[in-house]
């Protein structure tokens, strides 16, 4: 008789069994989703900025390189390095996932050359051209 009631008890708690593992472990996951979406979902984007940042570096570009150096870039190597020119004469060919900042970019060429045709010359008079 003792048997049978044993079997009885643990057929009933067994189905509530189940439930209450997965309330045990929703603490945890609801940690590691926090842990997501304030630690490494702002780090992943922060990340993607930068790589975007670097793959638009371009000539005459004054760049922060690794351990400091300030330069401005002369020349893209290729894909992977740039040489910065950081005092006059002395230039250096660093890779460009050195590159830590851009403090100023220039303009494109097109966009300086749109500004000359808008200004007028000396002697023209910007109008209908009497």
């Amino acid at each position: 008789m003792w048997i049978s009631e044993a079997y009885a008890q643990a057929a009933a708690g067994g189905l509530g069994g189940a439930g209450a593992g997965i309330v045990q472990f929703l603490p945890i996951i609801l940690v590691i989703f926090i842990m997501y979406m304030l630690m490494w979902r702002p780090q992943q984007k922060k990340m993607r900025e930068h790589k975007a940042m670097i793959a638009a570096v371009k000539r005459g570009d004054r760049v922060v390189a690794a351990g400091g150096i300030i330069g401005v870039i002369s020349k893209v190597v290729d894909e992977s390095e740039v040489q910065i020119e950081v005092a006059e004469g002395v230039k250096m060919r660093v890779l460009r996932s050195s590159i830590n900042d851009v403090l100023n970019r220039t303009e494109p060429a097109k966009a300086l050359d749109d500004a000359k045709a808008e200004k007028p010359e000396k002697g023209e008079k910007k109008g209908d051209g009497r």
